[in-house]
């Protein structure tokens, strides 16, 4: 990775929300993206406990200039998540710091109303904009099946890959907005043009590793043993 970037993840329930059994189950990443030189970063997923995250990175000389929200479920971007649990996400983050949260257009909509966050504090991309942090460029990639908008971040050798894809496996797609062709073609044809040397960083601990180089991932993960779309219908639909 160039020296500029700054690239931490943390673990739910671990590393941050300590004391929080849903934090605990759910084993959520976020994650913190930014230039080390300028000391601009953006918080990825930052559900459960958005201002330890913010304390997290300043601990490290890094102001938060702003969050991303890989999809708009509530164990990443807060709201009311297991029944009557409510978690804590970007309305408190944008609240308490005034930043604005980034997502795919498609998205925008179930994030405002699974979060309240203030909608003059939501910027709408579409697939391959950049969001620029000092002299980092992130393209943001739609990857829609686990949700219809949910999208990765690739920045120089790193993918953030949300709930898309696993180090083991992929998000589901029995959820509401869900499309197991849709996530399908996200996997083995919008992700294709990531090299295999780019390390992925996924949205959950649900492996082994917390992150791994995508090429081993391509070869051990069962996801990518599916060589068509009929299979993948006859073994993942």
């Amino acid at each position: 990775m160039t020296p500029r970037l700054y690239l931490r993840q943390w673990l739910s329930g671990r590393d941050f929300a300590l004391g929080d059994p849903v934090a605990v189950a759910m084993r959520n990443f976020a994650y913190a993206l930014g230039d080390r030189e300028t000391g601009e970063a953006v918080l990825v997923d930052p559900a459960y406990a958005p201002r330890e995250l913010v304390g997290l990175a300043a601990a490290e000389s890094m102001t938060v200039v702003g969050a991303v929200a890989t999809h708009a479920h509530p164990d990443h971007v807060g709201g009311r998540l297991l029944g009557e649990h409510v978690v804590a996400g970007v309305a408190e983050l944008v609240a308490a710091t005034g930043v604005a949260v980034h997502a795919q257009t498609v998205e925008v909509e179930a994030l405002l109303e699974r979060t309240g966050v203030d909608p003059a504090r939501v910027v709408g991309h579409d697939d391959r904009d950049h969001l620029v942090l000092g002299e980092l460029d992130v393209t943001l990639v739609r990857t829609p099946g686990h949700t219809p908008g949910s999208q990765c971040l690739w920045v120089d050798d790193a993918l953030l890959s949300g709930d898309t894809l696993f180090v083991e496996g992929c998000g589901r797609t029995d959820l509401p907005g869900g499309s197991s062709d849709e996530i399908y073609a996200s996997i083995h044809e919008r992700l294709a043009v990531v090299p295999d040397e780019t390390t992925l960083y996924p949205g959950h601990f649900y492996a082994d590793d917390p992150h791994a180089p995508l090429g081993r991932v391509r070869a051990s993960n069962t996801v990518f043993l599916v060589r068509s779309l009929a299979q993948w219908r006859a073994s993942f639909g």
